[in-house]
């Protein structure tokens, strides 16, 4: 600030009152001064450090967002609708990326928090007991989604995959198939992929349906090669199989294209379904059946609630816990 004051020829409280013209009170620049410093920080690359103001003010200007995946589309679109709702209100997004890992989710959201966000997104329900403990403590807004809860900590937007599979199977089953598979993980370290598994097992079991026809292959998220691989286990340990409940899009195009090289005929030999809607389930051959969600429309809900959440707690008040449910629905398309 000393730099671009003796530049322009002016004091650091000047520089200041510049920068801080939106949020200043009495004595300011005039706006053709402040231009000349805005132009001469531009120029020198100073950008001003809001740490002492966030001390001041309680106000860090950012909410923290944990997500499973940064290459997986949901979570990203999901982050986008989230950033589109608070960008509005001079509120900026910071990610972190979780892996899948709970103990991993922990150390971000304490890193977060010692960064004082204004509000803290989670992915999912399920979170470490000190993750949790951390977050209530905090008192800041905290809004958990993609998953419906039990016992949620602050807000919830999101559905429940358990029920987003149950809808899935008993849409093959309309169809006419009788002997549906799961593909999925090996671990519950996805926790919405295991309440897909759940889903899937209560509904066959619930249609009367052969039980037990589950492969677990490949770590969360399961990739393409992965669900390539679990499709071909799953033929081989059950002939019979006419259709297969994959645990995502990714999941099910990988088994797909391995069908297609094996030249077992979709749907004819075998039904694929998916989870998600991506990009690639709309634009493949067949194209996937697959269970649809608005992320991005998830996200900017999430960013609409959250935004009520701060302005509350600015306020010195406190927004009483909501829910909010996302719709989902199937979309079916050749490959059942």
């Amino acid at each position: 600030m000393a730099d671009v004051a003796a530049r322009v020829g002016v004091s650091k409280m000047t520089v200041s009152r510049a920068l801080n013209a939106s949020e200043s009170r009495g004595r300011s620049t005039s706006e053709a001064l402040r231009q000349r410093i805005l132009a001469t920080c531009e120029e020198m690359g100073y950008v001003l450090d809001k740490t002492a103001r966030t001390f001041s003010s309680k106000r860090s200007g950012f909410i923290a967002a944990l997500i499973p995946s940064l290459n997986n589309s949901s979570f990203s679109e999901t982050a986008h609708g989230l950033a589109a709702a608070v960008e509005g209100a001079g509120l900026q997004l910071l990610l972190g990326d979780t892996d899948y890992r709970l103990d991993t989710e922990e150390r971000l959201v304490r890193e977060m928090l010692a960064r004082r966000p204004e509000g803290v997104v989670l992915t999912g329900g399920t979170h470490t007991p000190q993750a949790r403990a951390m977050l209530i403590a905090s008192g800041i807004p905290v809004v958990e989604t993609w998953d419906l809860p039990d016992e949620p900590i602050g807000h919830t937007v999101g559905f429940s995959n358990a029920e987003a599979t149950v809808a899935l199977v008993h849409h093959l089953h309309a169809s006419g198939y009788r002997d549906i598979a799961f593909l999925g993980g090996t671990s519950n370290r996805d926790t919405r992929g295991a309440d897909r598994r759940r889903g899937y097992t209560e509904a066959v079991r619930a249609l009367g349906l052969p039980e037990g026809r589950v492969i677990s292959f490949g770590q969360p998220p399961v990739s393409m090669a992965q669900g390539a691989q679990a499709v071909a286990q799953l033929v081989q340990q059950w002939p019979d199989v006419d259709a297969a409940v994959c645990v995502s899009d990714l999941c099910a195009f990988g088994a797909l294209a391995e069908c297609q090289r094996r030249g077992w005929d979709v749907p004819g030999r075998l039904a694929i379904a998916g989870f998600g809607d991506f990009e690639v389930s709309r634009n493949c051959h067949p194209r996937l059946t697959t269970v649809a969600i608005d992320c991005a429309g998830m996200g900017r809900a999430v960013g609409e609630l959250m935004l009520r959440a701060i302005e509350a707690g600015r306020a010195g008040q406190v927004l009483a816990a909501e829910t909010v449910k996302v719709p989902f629905h199937v979309v079916a398309r050749e490959s059942t």
